[in-house]
């Protein structure tokens, strides 16, 4: 589950010319729109036109956007407007779960709301705009200074040889030495995967081992400790996966989540719906999974679903309600040993990079977002990334992600064995 950028950002790239309050902003515009604000509300994917690639800046109510779009100011205020779509937009499916994608109306495509770009102003939010040279410039050094983040990780990693998850795993003591690329083990022998760190995720179909990676993104519940310990004795790192913000119908401990904890249906996820994680009785199955990402010597977790605040979720979650259980999971997830990363959740980045040790993005090539990713990069920590497609898509793709030092996956929506490695 993916998220788009925040609202404010759409507010705060108007280049000074209008500083308009966000009511009276987004009441002009859900009165003219017929309800674009809530793709900036709910998050979701939507039917958008095809001219609508970023939310371009326009002079007035009256000028030109293009075709299917229409120029959006706050009433009463003179200067710049946004261009936005024209038609009420419709909700639509990429598919997955076993669900097929929507097939939007002709001249129309089926994704998020993009990022703000191309106005006065907008140059400070660089990855935001996407087309800003200087930012892609900038990122190439950024990327090149990880060279010695990695190499600073190296000697931690060979120094604790993987000693901190001995007890876990015993296959685990080369694996520090035998990857050093792969970033260390600190002083609490918790592993931190550094940028450069070559990974395979795979959450469905035969699981395909014999690649030479340096970490596995797997199920935690599908993937047997005989398999991890195969991993483990390869050299691999195991990250296990599970949902820590939504309800999985088909889960071992599916029938322990109370009905009151339920909230709404996720988009395109039949039968998956959002959990209230402020109630104890959610955290308390969420320690339960990792502990047995602990017996079954898992290195690191990827709890997923964790900005619901983000989504309608029914339940009536914050902002401050996400950082509060993304920080008690990343807090958890370290009292036993173990590495998390931060998925998605772009919004809050800067407020947990410190607390997780890697992050795990889909799709902000796509959405034009990856800049908000950039403080893991500087702190040295990895920043494992998916964009879904085929090998047409690499030629695009992995130049720019290079550049910024992610390392970047080509996937199929089903997370099979299929991978296309930018690096």
């Amino acid at each position: 589950m993916r998220s788009l950028l925040p609202l404010s950002l759409i507010l705060g790239a108007c280049g000074g010319a209008v500083t308009p309050t966000d009511d009276a902003f987004l009441s002009e515009v859900a009165a003219q729109t017929k309800g674009v604000t809530d793709m900036r509300t709910d998050r979701q994917p939507w039917c958008l036109p095809d001219g609508f690639q970023r939310l371009l800046p326009c002079a007035s109510s009256g000028d030109a956007c293009g075709t299917g779009l229409v120029c959006v100011a706050p009433s009463g205020a003179a200067g710049t407007g946004w261009c936005v779509p024209a038609q009420a937009p419709t909700r639509c499916s990429r598919g997955g779960s076993g669900s097929a994608p929507t097939t939007c109306p002709a001249g129309t495509s089926c994704r998020g709301v993009p990022g703000t770009g191309g106005g006065a102003g907008a140059g400070g939010n660089a990855g935001a705009g996407g087309g800003n040279a200087g930012a892609g410039g900038g990122n190439a050094g950024a990327g090149g200074g990880n060279a010695g983040a990695g190499g600073g990780n190296a000697g931690a990693g060979g120094g604790n040889a993987g000693g901190g998850n001995a007890g876990a795993g015993g296959g685990n003591a080369g694996a520090g030495g035998g990857n050093a690329g792969a970033g260390g083990a600190g002083a609490s022998g918790i592993w931190h995967p550094v940028p450069g760190t070559s990974w395979q995720w795979q959450l469905s179909g035969t699981l395909d081992t014999s690649l030479a990676v340096q970490a596995y993104d797997i199920d935690l519940f599908e993937t047997s400790a005989q398999t991890i310990a195969g991993l483990h004795a390869q050299g691999r790192r195991v990250i296990c996966y599970f949902s820590a913000g939504s309800y999985e119908p088909g889960r071992p401990d599916s029938s322990r989540f109370p009905a009151a904890t339920l909230g709404n249906e996720l988009d395109g996820w039949p039968g998956e719906r959002w959990l209230d994680t402020r109630a104890q009785a959610v955290r308390d199955l969420m320690i339960a999974r990792l502990d047995l990402a602990t017996q079954k010597a898992c290195d690191g977790v990827e709890p997923d679903n964790v900005d619901g605040y983000a989504n309608q979720n029914g339940l009536g979650l914050t902002a401050a309600n996400q950082l509060d259980y993304n920080r008690f999971l990343a807090t958890s997830a370290h009292a036993r040993g173990l590495s998390v990363g931060l998925k998605n959740d772009l919004g809050q980045v800067r407020d947990l990079v410190s607390a997780f040790d890697w992050a795990l993005n889909e799709q902000c090539f796509q959405y034009d977002e990856c800049d908000s990713l950039r403080p893991f990069i500087d702190a040295g920590k990895a920043v494992f990334e998916v964009e879904y497609g085929t090998q047409s898509l690499a030629a695009s793709v992995c130049p720019r992600a290079n550049a910024l030092g992610f390392d970047t996956l080509i996937k199929r929506l089903e997370l099979d064995a299929f991978r296309i490695a930018c690096r």
